[in-house]
């Protein structure tokens, strides 16, 4: 090789025609085969199971039953219950305030006068109309005979053997009898008449009876159930009008909380019984028979009170789109002992939980299995399978589907950055 020509060009042409001559002279890439190394990823096998839908909500107790005293008279308080005392208990048919009877009284003594006066009235026309008819007969007999010998004295003034002046006489006798008979025909006449005066007196005498009888009675007030005072509005010696509350109180038998629950988890909770059914439909009985509830007091959770869906209120929510579910709950002072067990009083706030029908053969599964409606499923040979899938709903921190998956299946938990379909997996099965 002549050196001279190339120590004459410049350094860097040097280099790079060194370089280039290099490279089209060395050898190729080592191929080496193989496949890229297994991802370990954690997996759970799925099996079927049956699964309740749920749903917690909270809201505030209230009674089921209340009992608001309304005055009915009017009168002077005369005795009141010592136990009369809001947060008192009293039991049920308790005698709890009386008012001044003495007016309501009178009233009654004088409505019971009448009637016995209008009773006498009766009488003495029954016997006025026996009367009346036994004289009538009588006066019928004796027109009968006047007009008879009215009849022989025309005769015999007719034949001249007696004088005309004799005749008007038996004229003027029968004409008084028929005035009489007249008389007493009217009388009777009459009978029916005052007899329905009287009846009619009677009628309203007799309301004015029950009147005071009812008022008498409603001068004391006599609790209706088992009851926790609220309110007392009426204090002894105050006089009390028509139409003012003086009592308000909350029956022990049961206590209610309406909680508000999203259409989509009421229609959840009733699962596949309202194929087929309307709102309205919805909300009669079914709810009571398909759903249970557990009930416990916000300000202590470990306690809990088995209750019932008892009815669903008129109207749904318009603006919440909720549907109001009243639950109640039976004797909710049983077992209290505070502050170890609370009993369940008005206007406590409360957290219930809900159990809808069960949906069978459902899957269950962690919420970060699911990756944009997307499963990760470990197929043959350990590939990856991306799987779309729909679940039903979400509830406590898993996704469940009743389509899409197959007992026996492994689902991928773990988060994998690159999901190509056909990544070689290593799956590690964990417990749940």
């Amino acid at each position: 090789m002549r050196l001279a020509p190339l120590l004459a060009l410049p350094p860097v042409a040097l280099a790079v025609a060194s370089a280039a001559w290099m490279i089209s002279t060395a050898p190729g890439p080592a191929q080496i085969e193989g496949e890229a190394e297994a991802l370990a990823v954690r997996t759970l096998t799925v099996t079927p199971e049956d699964i309740r839908p749920s749903a917690t909500v909270w809201g505030n107790l209230r009674a089921a039953q209340t009992w608001v005293a309304v005055a009915e008279v009017q009168g002077e308080v005369i005795w009141r219950h010592d136990d009369l005392q809001a947060g008192r208990l009293i039991p049920a048919d308790t005698q709890v305030l009386r008012v001044d009877p003495a007016d309501y009284a009178l009233a009654l003594a004088q409505a019971e006068a009448d009637l016995a006066a209008l009773g006498a009235e009766a009488a003495q026309l029954e016997a006025e109309a026996s009367n009346t008819t036994r004289i009538l007969a009588l006066e019928r007999e004796r027109l009968a005979l006047s007009e008879a010998d009215l009849t022989r004295t025309n005769t015999l003034i007719a034949q001249g053997t007696m004088p005309q002046a004799r005749a008007n006489e038996v004229e003027r006798a029968t004409l008084l009898a028929r005035r009489t008979v007249a008389e007493l025909e009217n009388a009777l006449a009459l009978v029916p008449a005052r007899e329905a005066r009287i009846a009619a007196q009677r009628a309203r005498t007799q309301a004015a009876l029950a009147r005071a009888r009812r008022a008498l009675e409603r001068t004391t007030l006599t609790t209706p159930f088992d009851l926790r005072v609220t309110e007392v509005s009426a204090e002894r010696f105050q006089t009390i009008a028509p139409g003012q509350v003086v009592i308000r109180g909350d029956a022990l038998a049961s206590v209610e909380v309406v909680a508000h629950l999203p259409i989509a988890s009421f229609r959840r909770l009733l699962g596949s019984a309202t194929e087929g059914l309307s709102l309205e439909d919805m909300m009669r009985d079914i709810p009571a028979r398909l759903i249970d509830v557990t009930l416990s007091p916000l300000a202590d959770p470990s306690q809990l009170w088995a209750a019932r869906v008892s009815r669903i209120e008129g109207a749904v929510d318009a603006r919440a789109r909720s549907v109001p579910v009243v639950v109640t709950v039976e004797a909710p002072y049983a077992g209290a002992n505070p502050p170890q067990r609370l009993p369940l009083v008005p206007n406590m706030q409360v957290n219930l939980t809900f159990a809808g029908a069960p949906i069978a053969d459902a899957f269950a599964l962690p919420e970060a299995a699911l990756h944009a409606g997307m499963l990760r499923i470990v197929g043959p040979d350990n590939r990856l399978e991306l799987r779309p899938v729909t679940p039903e709903f979400t509830q406590n921190g898993r996704v469940v589907l009743t389509q899409g998956l197959v007992a026996g299946e492994r689902v991928v938990l773990d988060d994998i950055a690159l999901a190509i379909p056909g990544l070689p997996l290593h799956p590690v099965e964990v417990m749940e």
